[in-house]
């Protein structure tokens, strides 16, 4: 299973819909990286609002798909953070110092527009 990947200007957005399992994080993170190197993306806002419940191994992906980002040169937004999702990103010690997040796509997409203004 492949997640979507929407261009928007000079921004992607994913909206992830599913229970993400390994196979699907792990070419989720190759598809994000690809897209981002292809468009010159300068911007990523990922949409978490679907996604209940995540182990260790997704955090840790989900860490390395925003720090790698990072490296392209894309800022990331993280939005829809369900609780159980935040306690396991913390509890698994991923780091998103200096990740902004918003509650919605809508807030994201504003957020990240101020970020690149900076």
């Amino acid at each position: 299973m492949r997640i979507p990947i929407l261009k928007l200007y000079d921004y992607l957005l994913i909206s992830i819909q599913v229970e993400l399992d390994d196979q699907t994080a792990l070419r989720f993170q190759e598809d994000l990286l690809n897209k981002i190197h292809q468009e010159g993306s300068s911007g990523v806002v990922i949409d978490l609002t679907s996604v209940e419940v995540i182990d260790s191994f997704i955090a840790k992906v989900l860490g390395d798909v925003i720090a790698m980002s990072n490296l392209l040169g894309a800022k990331v937004v993280l939005t829809g953070i369900q609780p159980a999702v935040a306690i396991t990103l913390v509890d698994m010690g991923v780091k998103l110092k200096g990740v902004p997040t918003a509650l919605d796509l809508e807030q994201g997409l504003e957020k990240l527009q101020q970020e690149l203004e900076r």
